[in-house]
């Protein structure tokens, strides 16, 4: 399934990234999931003051999707992993997954170390292949809104080595992601709202 096959709303505010049929596996696969997701992405507005105000915890934005997707149903996941040769258990820990659904996968990364995309990456690669994922889905910064942050004084809070598109596209390209079907939204400066 092409992108374009999105609807409107999310092509022009959003960039989008697919790897390995994603988009079709989730759409054709799993069709509640996938329209939470367009419901959810559409409703959402980048707020000037999420930006404007400095916090420590989990950003704004990441608690606004989450909440969005738990009202759907959605859970933050920890997975129970091991992997078993003969008798011989090993652990084999994942990260918590900020938000699950039926086999769907997704996380939020708004303005961490940019580290954090290799863990995700790493913990969809590794549920794919113990078979408790189907799709991964990240939800990222473009790096156009740096202009916004630089604008609001906050450029510093959003440097170059936090997560933001730029940084994470390489990393699925070089493999990262493995087998994994992965879907990639970068939220656009159009989203931005001023919110007075």
């Amino acid at each position: 399934m092409p992108i374009n096959a999105l609807p409107q709303f999310l092509q022009e505010h959003y960039e989008i990234h697919e790897w390995r049929h994603a988009l079709a596996i989730l759409r054709q696969d799993f069709p509640a999931e996938y329209k939470d997701i367009c419901e959810v992405l559409s409703a959402f507005r980048l707020k000037k003051s999420w930006i404007a105000t400095s916090g420590g915890g989990k950003s704004k934005v990441s608690q606004w999707i989450d909440s969005a997707l738990i009202r759907r149903g959605w859970q933050a996941k920890n997975f129970d992993t091991k992997i078993t040769v003969d008798q011989a258990v090993m652990e084999s820990p994942t990260h918590e997954v900020d938000c699950f659904k039926n086999r769907v996968a997704l996380e939020i990364e708004w303005n961490n170390k940019d580290p954090f995309f290799d863990r995700d990456l790493n913990n969809f690669r590794l549920l794919f292949d113990l078979r408790a994922i189907s799709v991964g889905i990240i939800i990222t910064r473009c790096d156009e809104l740096q202009e916004i942050f630089d604008e609001l004084g906050r450029g510093a809070s959003y440097g170059a080595s936090t997560t933001h598109i730029s940084k994470l596209l390489p990393r699925i390209q070089g493999g990262g992601g493995a087998e994994c079907p992965i879907l990639v939204f970068g939220i656009r400066r159009s989203l931005y709202d001023e919110d007075h």
